[in-house]
């Protein structure tokens, strides 16, 4: 504060319970005394407010209120004089009015410029707070922001039943359900993929919340999750998730990534039978040199008449990386190898597979098609090509032969080396100079990647970079004569009837909501459930 030096001023002691007095209380003495001063105070030192004042010769009077600034909605300013005490009981506490002020004022502008100075980089290396657990009294939602007013997404099931029904001894039905729900440490590591979000929506207790509460709607009898920290996983979802008759099965990606796959059932509807965790990496070998994981795991229906009434379910995260699509062939070659062992039973069958999970492949990429149609001609696909991701993969190198060195111990046909062999395939070649690969499980997509009535493509996956459709379960279906009877005498694998499916939305319906994630959806993708029939 500006004083003139001719000019004599009253003590400067303050009570600092009310600022109100220039003098402390106990120099003025009794009650009556300090309302007698306080009003001579106030008389005298009311005319500078409305008076003209030269800064220059003049100091500036003395003010015992803190001064507030507070927007008006008729665009002018306001000065707001508040004392120690609020005007009213109900209001908040001038701290937590600025600060919600200051979230109001840049909950528009919470999209931070990527040009910013070396100092400022410096300091926000550390992830902004707002992403962490926030109150969310906070952070409200406007009622004008437009990616809070939205509604949520409309999802319906699509009936996939047939006119006739599969004859069968003893049908065991259940539902099964493949999602991402998004890593928290990988949403703060990638904060430019959700430029588009409103940062209530991203932190972690926000949610941890929406996620448990569309887990707990779905209610699937099989649950494949994937992006699941760990942490979250020990502390909060396994415990939620066990209080609601789960049991739950983890595998965290290797090397120092805090997140991985799990899979959890239903206490009720099944048994395990075993689990076998699948590791990408393998020592020495380049092109299995990443930490990506599987989870696979043998459940028994609880119930079931026949000791083979069995379904292995296999969850995965494949690479993302769209210009290595020769990893993700040889990381999908090696799961499909672990499961065709682990899936096969003592009478030479294998049990029904549903293989789940975030593949990071669009449909009619190579990939998808190895997997549906059993068989690849690699040889010559620019690796950029192989899972659809890349739009301009011109310049890079093409796969060739073999796609991984004999010492992993797997065959062109994706089983192990002296592994036991279907009597209906032919005995493969050790030798790995093949242009093409092959694997020996009967698998079909839940979803046919077209809308129904539009003809829009599917969506499972949206962000502020991109919307398409990497998320899939694939199932082994049930094989039928012309009488719609099962082959079971004649079938080397059981297989399942697909019942119905949650179905999907295009891009245009996303965009509705505000992208992924939003106030009701807390991942960046989408959950896939469908209904199967086990048959005997």
């Amino acid at each position: 504060m500006y004083r003139h030096p001719s000019v004599k001023y009253a003590s400067s002691t303050r009570s600092p319970n009310n600022p109100m007095f220039v003098r402390p209380l106990s120099a003025v003495g009794s009650a009556p005394a300090a309302a007698a001063v306080w009003r001579q105070w106030y008389w005298r030192n009311t005319s500078p407010f409305i008076t003209t004042r030269n800064p220059f010769t003049s100091p500036r009077p003395f003010c015992p209120f803190p001064w507030t600034e507070l927007p008006s909605t008729d665009h002018q300013r306001h000065l707001h004089l508040s004392a120690g005490l609020m005007r009213h009981p109900d209001s908040e506490p001038p701290v937590k009015r600025r600060r919600s002020l200051e979230c109001e004022r840049t909950g528009e502008d919470v999209q931070h410029s990527s040009k910013r100075t070396a100092s400022r980089e410096r300091r926000e290396s550390v992830p902004p707070a707002w992403l962490h657990d926030v109150p969310d009294v906070l952070r409200p939602p406007r009622e004008s922001s437009p990616s809070l007013v939205k509604s949520e997404l409309k999802r319906q099931w699509e009936d996939l039943t047939e006119s006739r029904v599969i004859r069968s001894d003893g049908p065991f039905d259940f539902s099964v359900m493949s999602y991402n729900i998004l890593s928290q440490e990988l949403l703060l590591s990638n904060p430019y993929l959700y430029k588009h979000c409103h940062p209530h929506v991203l932190g972690w207790r926000h949610r941890f919340s929406k996620i448990i509460q569309e887990l707990e709607q779905h209610a699937a009898d099989i649950m494949c999750l994937q992006e699941v920290q760990e942490d979250h996983y020990q502390k909060q979802i396994k415990p939620s998730l066990e209080h609601l008759g789960y049991h739950c099965e983890y595998k965290r990606r290797t090397g120092r990534k805090l997140d991985g796959c799990m899979v959890a059932f239903k206490k009720s509807r099944f048994a395990l039978s075993s689990s076998q965790p699948v590791e990408f990496f393998r020592h020495g070998i380049p092109i299995l040199d990443r930490d990506n994981v599987g989870l696979i795991v043998v459940l028994k229906p609880v119930g079931a008449s026949q000791s083979e009434h069995k379904v292995c379910v296999v969850t995965t995260h494949l690479l993302y990386n769209p210009r290595r699509g020769d990893i993700k062939l040889a990381q999908l070659a090696l799961l499909l190898a672990e499961t065709n062992r682990i899936a096969r039973q003592e009478d030479g069958t294998t049990c029904p597979i549903l293989l789940c999970g975030d593949f990071n492949s669009v449909p009619a990429s190579p990939l998808y098609t190895f997997i549906t149609d059993s068989k690849l001609q690699y040889a010559g696909i620019p690796i950029g090509k192989v899972s659809g991701q890349e739009e301009s993969p011109r310049g890079q190198r093409v796969l060739t032969s073999p796609l991984w060195p004999s010492s992993l111990g797997i065959s062109h046909m994706c089983q192990y080396e002296g592994q036991a062999k279907d009597p209906d395939v032919k005995k493969p070649k050790k030798s790995l100079n093949k242009s093409s690969i092959e694997h020996v499980l009967k698998l079909t997509s839940v979803y046919s990647h077209y809308l129904k009535e539009s003809g829009h493509q599917e969506i499972t996956t949206c962000h502020s970079r991109t919307a398409i459709t990497v998320d899939y379960i694939f199932y082994s279906p049930a094989q039928r004569d012309e009488s719609g009877s099962m082959e079971c005498s004649a079938a080397p694998q059981r297989g399942l009837q697909l019942l119905s499916r949650l179905a999907l939305v295009s891009e245009a319906e996303l965009k509705e909501v505000n992208g992924l994630p939003n106030q009701h959806h807390s991942s960046d993708h989408l959950p896939l459930v469908a209904r199967f029939r086990l048959h005997s």
